[in-house]
């Protein structure tokens, strides 16, 4: 988004930049403008948008594109409640038509509503890949296996103190 252009202008530039032509954009501009809930800021320019405003206007317009991917990268943390709602149930139905959802998210219990499958990753490395029920026990498994681990960490170096050995040499 350009912070000077109007949210209009901007429509139509991220349409061009989608490889859509101005009479297609024109087609789409009530149903973005409908879905994003901002026709009363339209030809505000964006920097004076917040930001859940700025992020309403970018998954509608991205979601009026009709992708076979699409990538939402926490864009649903910003805004209230009802949009993050619209929001998910038009991801629903674009689950439900086969397109590809890359949806970067912590909100974990709303992700099996979306997404079948799903795709945990954790210091850059894939951690598991399958059923998102099962994705998401795995990673709440090993958030409980962490908290154990330093648990148990904490254990021992107490448990050596105890017999006569030093903090300084347990960290040597």
């Amino acid at each position: 988004f350009h912070p000077e252009l109007t949210g209009r202008e901007n429509i139509f530039l991220n349409g061009a930049m989608l490889g859509f032509s101005k009479r297609q954009m024109q087609q789409k501009f009530a149903s973005i403008v409908e879905f994003s809930e901002l026709a009363a800021f339209i030809d505000a320019p964006l920097r004076t948008y917040s930001t859940g405003m700025t992020a309403r206007l970018g998954f509608a317009i991205a979601s009026d594109a009709h992708p076979d991917i699409l990538i939402i990268d926490e864009a649903l943390s910003v805004g209230d409640e009802a949009f993050q709602k619209k929001c998910l149930a038009r991801m629903s139905e674009f689950s439900a038509r086969g397109v590809t959802l890359f949806y970067v998210t912590h909100a974990l219990d709303t992700l099996h509503t979306i997404c079948p499958h799903s795709l945990w990753l954790h210091g850059g490395r894939i951690r598991y890949a399958g059923p998102t029920r099962e994705a998401i026990a795995a990673y709440r498994r090993s958030l409980e296996i962490g908290e154990d681990r330093s648990l148990v960490d904490t254990q021992e170096r107490q448990m050596q103190i105890g017999r006569g050995v030093s903090e300084k040499s347990i960290g040597e």
